[in-house]
């Protein structure tokens, strides 16, 4: 069934079982009763798609064209990987619902998908990872290249991240093409997940599920961050973090225990 064919009763079954979807079209709607002016935009990136697969191919496409890569060419590359890829759409899924939970500046479900870098980032980065994993390497490097262009988040596609992931600000990310990121992640502008020379292989760092990384830190090295630990901003990471622990400092050191048992979904950063 194509797009074209869609029902009203189709529509309908499909907001039922997509219920981030049919909450981001409803709040849509809202934007442009409230705010006129922004209404071809909202319908662009919105309202004219049935699915948040295609929303997301239109969104990203458009942010990542240039001349060398019409968005007309990167939206059909993106809508393929994501008809191919479920962990990606259920990725870009829980990424909004993290974002809505854990951004106090985020009201709506739909603010992401228009007005956030670091989810449009995040998207991007996974279609990248898809490809790259495909055996497209160039074509990731090429989304790479402009994602770090237009968003200021440089995400190398190799890198493997989960669901559910904020990355607040997103100005200055750095992520290495070793690095592992877990489920449930928080972290803010200015964060560094690198190596610590020119060394080959597995050489950066592994941030387990449910950490919170504050502003301006840098984890370097082929080091594990336990799950649920928290990393002090302007902290610099050299060795290994237990579970559950708040490290802070240059070079960091076991400061105290987490605080609570999800800090990335808290974002208590009081150490």
């Amino acid at each position: 069934m194509t797009v074209a064919k869609l029902t009203m009763q189709d529509k309908a079954a499909m907001a039922e079982i997509d219920p981030v979807w049919s909450r981001m079209r409803s709040e849509a709607a809202e934007i442009v009763e409230n705010e006129p002016l922004l209404g071809s935009l909202v319908h662009a990136v919105v309202l004219h798609h049935d699915t948040l697969e295609d929303a997301l191919s239109y969104r990203v496409s458009q942010k990542l064209a240039s001349p060398d890569m019409p968005a007309l060419i990167l939206r059909d590359l993106a809508k393929e990987v994501l008809s191919a890829d479920a962990g990606i759409r259920q990725a870009a899924r829980a990424d909004i619902v993290a974002v809505y939970d854990r951004d106090p500046a985020c009201h709506r479900y739909v603010q992401p998908l228009l007005f956030f870098k670091g989810y449009l980032a995040i998207q991007s980065y996974r279609i990248a990872h898809h490809l790259w994993v495909s055996g497209q390497t160039d074509m990731a490097y090429y989304i790479q290249m402009r994602t770090s262009e237009a968003f200021g988040v440089d995400i190398h596609p190799g890198a493997t991240i989960g669901k559910g992931v904020m990355i607040d600000h997103a100005h200055s990310i750095v992520i290495g093409e070793t690095a592992r990121v877990g489920d449930n992640v928080s972290m803010l502008h200015s964060v560094t997940l690198g190596g610590t020379g020119k060394e080959d292989g597995d050489r950066h760092p592994k941030i387990e599920d449910g950490v919170l990384i504050g502003a301006g830190a840098a984890v370097l090295g082929n080091i594990t961050v336990g799950r649920c630990s928290r990393v002090a901003s302007g902290s610099v990471v050299l060795k290994s973090v237990p579970p559950c622990k708040t490290v802070a400092g240059v070079p960091a050191q076991i400061v105290g225990d987490a605080g609570c048992s999800q800090p990335s979904q808290s974002m208590n950063q009081t150490v």
